[in-house]
């Protein structure tokens, strides 16, 4: 799948399991609200952050949407970590890796505090800024420069929102992982879900990457599906 369906995808995982899933699996009783609910505010933010987070897997492709967003520095870490990993679709992309960035975004906050937090929103609004086409194309300057800018205004904003440890974070970061390697298990291709056996798990219903199907009714059907689930969610919060 292209990068703005793994980012929509994200976006509809993290609203779904926002209004569905019990408080005590997102967070802790800490944040909730009266009524056990998470807070529009944390709701709207972790849409944003998960839908960047769906991007992770695709550290291992030298070429993929995460390879160009902040210009040399991504593209020189996307082609060590796949050198590192056996390939695009490899050790990147399997429940192991969901386990760990869910566990490093844990011991990031607890144990290096706030700046990794706001380094983490930056980086995960950077992918989301790429992928969902909110900058000019291309792989220089003046592609990545926007994405900084933005994604600086962006962490700026939600600095004086977010927690020095929002708990609900590393569920965020783990369920936007897991939401690409769904939508990879969709195509042919499919995935080593169970890496580093080499068997993969594949689902066949998007032909091609990128062809009709994913762009004109998947996409815009994970963007529809992500702002009906948050206006329920919101509009029925007590």
């Amino acid at each position: 799948m292209l990068g703005h369906s793994h980012a929509t995808s994200g976006a509809l995982a993290w609203s779904a399991a926002a209004a569905t899933l019990p408080v005590t699996i997102l967070t802790f009783p800490a944040l909730q609200d009266a009524t056990g609910h998470l807070g529009t505010v944390d709701l709207l933010l972790g849409v944003f952050l998960t839908a960047g987070a769906a991007l992770l897997p695709d550290a291992d492709h030298p070429d993929g949407t995460i390879s160009h967003a902040l210009g040399p520095i991504t593209h020189t870490a996307c082609k060590l970590i796949s050198w590192v990993s056996g390939g695009h679709r490899g050790a990147t992309h399997s429940l192991a890796f969901v386990a760990a960035v869910a566990y490093g975004t844990w011991a990031g906050e607890h144990w290096l505090g706030r700046w990794f937090t706001l380094g983490l929103v930056f980086f995960l609004l950077a992918l989301a800024v790429r992928a969902l086409h909110l900058c000019p194309s291309g792989n220089n300057f003046k592609a990545w420069g926007p994405i900084v800018v933005l994604a600086s205004a962006g962490t700026f904003a939600m600095e004086h929102w977010i927690a020095d440890k929002p708990v609900w974070l590393p569920f965020a970061v783990g369920l936007g992982a897991l939401a690409h390697l769904i939508g990879d298990c969709l195509t042919e291709r499919g995935c080593r879900l169970f890496w580093p056996f080499d068997v993969r798990v594949s689902f066949p219903v998007i032909e091609r990457t990128g062809n009709k199907v994913e762009t004109f009714l998947v996409a815009p059907l994970f963007t529809v599906g992500t702002l009906a689930i948050l206006w329920y969610t919101i509009t029925h919060q007590p």
